[in-house]
């Protein structure tokens, strides 16, 4: 974890040269609060509160991939963990972009002496509204599928922050 937000404070930091130099395409980095309804089935439910980070590269104009980690917290130590990739559609329409997704990778639920990690998909999409220059308000909603502990969980992400464009 330590080397993939060294490499991300890097490329952020040599981002303006790298685009200058046409090495780097169009990108975005996102920070911000999100909130986890999490269904445990049978009728158990918690809500958990953490942080999204996210980072995309466009490879087209209306086409990116994405890296997506985010982190949720409960009561009794409860905390979820979920690693994503996957690519992303957008189009920018003046001061908003909206966008689709749909990310792969994995999930990982801790508990007091209990821990599980399985894969993970994530179907979703959202909105960005651009404050001013590079940077921009976004929300965005997910349906987040794991499948911890031999059960299936379908939740709602919902998230909410800063995206900064360059």
């Amino acid at each position: 974890m330590r080397k993939l937000c060294r490499l991300t404070l890097i490329l952020i930091a040599a981002s303006p040269v790298l685009h200058a130099q046409a090495i780097l395409p169009r990108a975005n980095v996102f920070l911000g609060y999100s909130y986890n309804h999490m269904d445990f089935g049978q009728g158990v439910t918690r809500n958990l509160n953490g942080y999204e980070f996210s980072g995309e590269g466009q490879v087209l104009p209306f086409l990116g991939l994405v890296a997506d980690y985010s982190g949720h917290y409960g009561r009794n130590s409860l905390h979820e963990q979920n690693f994503l990739f996957g690519p992303r559609v957008s189009v920018s329409v003046g001061r908003f972009t909206p966008f689709g997704q749909i990310l792969f990778g994995a999930g990982h639920l801790g508990a007091i002496g209990s821990s599980d990690t399985s894969f993970a998909q994530a179907v979703g999409g959202g909105i960005d509204y651009r404050l001013t220059g590079p940077l921009a308000w976004r929300n965005q909603v997910d349906y987040l599928r794991t499948s911890l502990f031999s059960a299936t969980q379908n939740n709602v992400r919902l998230s909410t922050g800063l995206a900064f464009r360059f």
